[in-house]
């Protein structure tokens, strides 16, 4: 079966839903909140979603070549975050954060040490090995292959 440059954009967006929906699904249900480079590999998916929308009414091979880059830049931070929690590399050294108008710096401290610090380099999850980055990884990998195969039936179209 061969599927046409809409059914691959549709894939490849709905691809990208999936897997915020699992993200959320960890978040809110399974009670994992996420650590600063789980958000960071969100960010794209999200751009993929709007991509898709897009690109599915106007159907363009750069449009698809976009998504094929968001999904290849949350495969580049998942991977990044895999080699931290595997210890291959340091990950962020500090999360940035303001201070809130008018509160003192005591309660501004005791807000900091109230406050659950999520690591990067611990695995909250694991499936035969793999922690929700590398399956994250994986998954967007897949992904832009649809984008690009997208692309080219475009291309071919055209």
């Amino acid at each position: 079966m061969i599927l046409t440059h809409r059914a691959l954009i549709v894939l490849a967006a709905a691809g990208s839903a999936l897997l915020m929906v699992g993200a959320f699904g960890f978040q809110h249900i399974g009670g994992m909140p996420p650590c600063k480079l789980c958000l960071w590999q969100r960010y794209p998916h999200v751009a993929a979603i709007v991509i898709g929308l897009v690109a599915f009414a106007l159907p363009r091979a750069s449009l698809a070549l976009a998504g094929a880059v968001a999904a290849l830049t949350t495969t580049g931070i998942a991977f990044y975050h895999t080699g931290v929690e595997r210890a291959w590399w340091a990950g962020p050294s500090s999360c940035s954060s303001t201070s809130p108008a008018g509160v003192s710096t005591d309660a501004l401290f005791d807000q900091i040490m109230a406050a659950p610090v999520i690591r990067c380099d611990e695995v909250p999850w694991e499936m035969f090995g793999l922690s929700m980055a590398s399956w994250n990884m994986l998954a967007s990998l897949g992904l832009a292959v649809v984008w690009l195969a997208a692309a080219w039936r475009i291309r071919k179209q055209a």
